[in-house]
């Protein structure tokens, strides 16, 4: 329970970042965000086998890459609060010069970040590149990645995860964020795309489902059980199911809060509803 605790407040803190990130410019992407809270908080405090020392190559590490990349709030949170860079710098996000800007980037050397993402689809490839890279180095770590579900809509995606099982890419594990919202509304009134699970094991996936994707411990031994089954000739999926907003009661279950800031008294609700835990920046 100790540790449960330690790991909530974690994620506590983090929604309180997310909310006054994009509150501050009026400018993010805070439902995605929220609803991949608990998701970052596991991978980057309990799974992940990462050195302390941050280095492009990730060589004798696992290593993540962030396909969605809209979601940034929630990632520069966790990798502040995790050490890569100084939980201070969060005051920056979307600013000119920033190193944290709205879609990560690598251009200017922000610890944690390996990859631009933004433009959608492009994750899983640049991810089964770095598998395949450990594989030619006797490198036994693993890739990490994170991929929303309206993202999926990318035909980019089914050719990479058409090779990865061609190929066997048994060392990549592949998170679907299944939130059901897209910036344009539900992912089945955008475009509906059937069973995931289905179309994934037809490609020739290991997949594994996390029904509650909000609760940490569930999202801990997901990962875990994900973990188990790399090696085995198949590349491994699993299928997050989260609530969009969660943790702020005004942004869940809304495709609405995909793209938008709160305003002053929003915010205030939205912080009220997730008290300080780890001290804001």
């Amino acid at each position: 329970m100790p540790k449960t605790k330690q790991l909530e407040d974690f994620a506590t803190q983090v929604r309180r970042d997310i909310l006054r990130q994009v509150h501050k410019v009026n400018s993010g992407h805070p439902g995605g965000s929220l609803g991949c809270t608990e998701f970052f908080v596991a991978l980057f405090q309990e799974v992940l086998e990462r050195k302390d020392d941050f280095d492009m190559d990730g060589i004798g590490e696992d290593i993540f890459f962030l396909s969605n990349g809209h979601i940034s709030p929630v990632y520069y949170s966790v990798l502040a609060r995790s050490g890569y860079f100084p939980v201070e710098e969060l005051n920056t996000f979307r600013l000119i010069n920033s190193r944290l800007q709205g879609h990560p980037t690598t251009h200017e050397g922000l610890p944690g970040i390996r990859i631009a993402s933004g433009s959608l689809g492009q994750g899983m490839s640049v991810a089964l590149g770095a598998a395949q890279a450990k594989k030619l180095n006797n490198d036994p770590h693993l890739v990490y990645s994170l991929h929303g579900d309206g993202e999926l809509q990318e035909g980019q995606n089914w050719e990479a995860i058409m090779y990865a099982a061609g190929k066997k890419v048994d060392n990549i594990i592949a998170t679907i964020d299944l939130n059901g919202q897209q910036i344009d509304g539900s992912t089945d009134d955008v475009l509906a795309m059937g069973s995931l699970k289905g179309k994934f094991e037809a490609f020739g996936w290991d997949v594994l489902e996390v029904k509650d994707g909000n609760n940490i411990n569930a999202v801990i031994e997901g990962l875990q059980e994900a973990k188990s089954r790399t090696g085995k000739g198949k590349p491994v999926c699993v299928l997050l199911h989260t609530i969009m907003g969660n943790g702020v009661d005004f942004m869940m279950h809304t495709h609405a809060w995909h793209g938008k800031a709160p305003n002053d008294e929003q915010l205030a609700i939205g912080l009220e509803q997730n008290p300080e835990t780890l001290g804001d920046y």
